[in-house]
C-alpha cells in the first residue's frame, strides 16, 4: 500500500497515543472488578468506584459518539430536506418486470447512508474503501498492543498483512460519517464496556433464563434471535413511545441508545449461544467458556466468551501467537462485515421493520433471521463443506493448478457450482476477501501445513480463469466467503452453523447505525406498491 494511503491520520495523532494508553489503562484498570458472580462469568476482583458506575449512561468521556451525531444531525436533515422540496420528481432508475420478477437486483430504490457497493471498487464506508479503513481508522495500538499488524508507512506486498482497526473505529465511522481520533475510539470500547457493567458484567438475568430454556439442538441463529428479542424489554425507545415522551425530532436518541446496548451485548450473546452449541456436541452441560472483561475491547470480548484465549477455557488448545491471531482475525472479520449497503436481505429487514418504529432490539432480530437464510449468512459454511468434499476428491495427490483446474471443470460439467465464487453485485474479487486472504498469507508459518486453507489460496488463483471460461458466471472472482469459514475453521470453530452468528455480531453495526439516522431523518414507513400476475401481464402487453 502506498505512503499516501498509509494514515496521515494516525502520523498526526501518534503523539497523543501514549498518553491516551495510560489513561485507559487507569480508568479500565479500576474496573476490571465488575464482572457478575453468575453461573456464566467468572467474578474478577476490585470493585468499580462508584464514580465509574454512574448510573447515567451518558459518560463525560463515553458520550462523545452521541455528541458528534447530535452534531452532525442539522446538517444532514436540512440537505433531505432540501432534495424533498426541490428534486422529489428526479428519476434514479427504470423499473422492469424483469425487476420486479428478479428480486429488485439492480434496482436504486433504497436511501443508505453508511456504505456504497461500485461493481468495480468494492464496498466504501462513508467513501473509504477497506484499504483506507485500514490504514485511517485506530486500532489495537491505541490499547496499548503495538502498531498494529504492519507501522503506518511502512510499504505493504502481497504477503504483508494491513494494519488491524477496531470494530469500535468502524462503528464510529458508521455513526458520524467520519474516521475517530484514538480518543474518540476509546471512547466507544469505553462505552460499550460501560453498558455491560450497568448490568453486572453479564447479560440480564430474563435472557440467560430464556436462552438457557431453549432446547440444545435449536439452531444457533434461533437462539441468538430469541435472546435479541428478550432483550428488547429494556427498550429506551419502546418505552419512551409509550409513555407519549417523544417528539418524532427526538426519536434518534433512545434508538442509539438501544442501539449500543444491543451491540454491547453482542459477545455475551454470542458466548450463551456457543456455550450450549458446545455443549450438544460434547453431550454436557452448558458450562462458560470464557469471561467478560471491563479492561477489554469488544472483539476481545467476543474471543474470550467463545474459548478461546488465555482467560478463557481456550477450548481448543490455542498457542498464545493462535490466541493473539485469533482475536486480530476477529477484529478484522468483524470490522469489514460490518455493513455492505442497504439491499442485502439482513439490512434490508432491519431498516424495513424499523420503518414501523419498531425499536433496535425487534428490529435487528428480524435482520438476523434474515441473514439465517442460506443465500445471505450461511454461504461460508457451504464454502468450507466444498473445500472439505473437494480436498477428499484430489486424495493424496499433489495438487497443482492443473490438476484443481481439471477437477472444477469436472464439477462444473455434472452442474454443480463452484461456492465462493460470484457476487450479486460485484464484478470484481471482494476487497474483504482480499484483506481475509492476506491475514492468511502473513502467517505461512501458522496456515502453511493446513491443506483446506492452502486449497483455498490456490482455488482464488485458479476458479476464476475456468469461470470465466465456462461463461455462465457474470463475476468469476472470489467474494469474502471463499476465506471467512475456512480461517475460522481453522482454528476450531468447527460448528460451522455458528459461523452466522460470528457474522451477526458484525452486521449489527451497519444497520443499527443507520436506524439511528432513519430516526433523524424522520423516513416514513416503507411501503412499495405491489402486482399480482395479471397486472404484469397487462402491462408487459400495453
Amino acid at each position: 500500500m502506498s505512503s499516501t494511503l498509509r494514515s496521515p491520520l494516525r502520523s498526526r495523532l501518534r503523539p497523543s497515543l501514549s498518553s491516551l494508553r495510560r489513561s485507559l489503562r487507569r480508568s479500565l484498570s479500576t474496573v476490571v472488578g465488575t464482572a457478575a458472580n453468575s453461573p456464566l462469568h467468572s467474578p474478577l476482583t476490585d470493585a468499580a468506584p462508584s464514580s465509574l458506575r454512574s448510573e447515567s449512561t451518558e459518560s463525560s468521556d463515553s458520550s462523545q459518539m452521541k455528541r458528534a451525531v447530535a452534531a452532525a444531525i442539522p446538517e444532514k436533515r436540512a440537505a433531505l430536506q432540501s432534495l424533498r422540496r426541490d428534486h422529489a420528481a428526479v428519476p434514479l432508475d427504470t423499473l422492469t418486470v424483469g425487476s420486479v420478477l428478479g428480486g429488485m437486483r439492480g434496482a436504486r430504490a433504497l436511501f443508505w447512508g453508511g456504505t456504497t457497493l461500485s461493481p468495480e471498487q468494492g464496498i466504501r464506508f462513508h467513501g473509504l474503501s477497506i484499504e483506507q479503513c485500514q490504514a485511517q481508522l485506530p486500532g489495537p495500538e491505541i490499547l496499548g498492543e503495538g502498531a498494529g499488524e504492519s507501522s503506518p508507512g511502512e510499504s505493504a506486498d502481497a504477503l504483508s498483512p494491513s494494519p488491524q482497526f477496531l470494530p469500535e473505529s468502524m462503528l464510529w465511522l458508521l455513526m458520524t460519517g467520519r474516521p475517530p481520533s484514538p480518543a474518540e475510539a476509546l471512547s466507544v470500547t469505553r462505552l460499550l464496556n460501560e453498558r455491560i457493567e450497568s448490568q453486572g458484567g453479564a447479560l440480564p438475568p430474563e435472557v440467560s433464563r430464556a436462552m438457557r430454556a431453549l432446547p440444545r439442538d435449536l439452531h444457533p441463529m434461533t437462539q441468538l434471535s430469541v435472546g435479541l428479542s428478550v432483550l428488547q424489554r429494556n427498550s429506551q425507545f419502546a418505552r419512551a413511545y409509550e409513555q407519549g415522551k417523544l417528539g418524532k425530532a427526538d426519536y434518534w436518541a433512545p434508538t442509539y441508545e438501544d442501539a449500543i446496548t444491543l451491540i454491547a451485548n453482542l459477545p455475551l450473546l454470542a458466548g450463551e449461544v456457543y456455550s450450549t452449541v458446545q455443549a450438544q456436541a460434547t453431550g454436557t452441560t452448558p458450562q462458560p467458556l470464557g469471561q467478560w472483561r471491563a479492561d477489554r475491547d469488544w472483539s476481545y470480548n467476543l474471543c474470550s466468551l467463545l474459548g478461546y484465549t488465555a482467560d478463557s477455557a481456550n477450548i481448543r488448545g490455542l498457542t498464545a501467537e493462535q490466541q493473539r491471531d485469533f482475536v486480530a482475525l476477529m477484529r478484522l472479520y468483524t470490522g469489514i462485515h460490518a455493513d455492505h449497503e442497504g439491499g442485502n436481505v439482513s439490512a434490508h429487514t432491519t431498516h424495513l421493520v424499523g420503518s414501523a418504529l419498531a425499536d433496535p432490539f425487534l428490529a435487528y432480530a428480524a435482520g438476523a433471521n434474515g441473514l439465517a437464510g442460506p443465500l445471505h449468512g450461511l454461504a461460508a459454511q457451504e464454502v468450507v463443506r466444498f473445500l472439505e468434499s473437494l480436498q477428499r476428491q484430489l486424495g493424496g495427490e499433489k495438487v497443482t493448478d492443473s490438476l484443481l483446474s481439471d477437477q472444477l471443470w469436472a464439477l462444473l460439467r455434472a452442474g454443480q457450482v463452484i461456492p465462493g465464487y460470484g457476487h450479486a453485485v460485484l464484478r470484481r474479487a471482494d476487497p474483504r476477501f482480499t484483506a481475509m486472504l492476506r491475514f492468511a498469507q502473513a502467517r505461512p508459518a501458522e496456515f502453511g501445513a493446513d491443506p483446506h486453507v492452502q486449497l483455498m489460496v490456490r482455488l482464488s488463483r485458479v476458479a476464476p480463469a475456468v469461470l470465466r471460461e465456462h461463461g455462465r458466471c457474470n463475476n468469476p472472482h472470489p467474494n469474502v466467503d471463499a476465506a471467512s469459514g475456512i480461517l475460522f475453521h481453522h482454528y476450531g470453530v468447527r460448528e460451522l452453523l455458528f459461523f452466522t452468528v460470528i457474522f451477526a455480531c458484525s452486521r449489527a453495526l451497519g444497520p443499527l447505525a443507520q436506524l439511528v439516522w432513519d430516526r433523524a431523518y424522520g423516513l416514513p414507513i416503507e411501503r412499495p406498491k405491489s402486482v399480482d400476475l395479471g397486472q404484469l401481464m397487462k402491462l408487459a402487453r400495453g
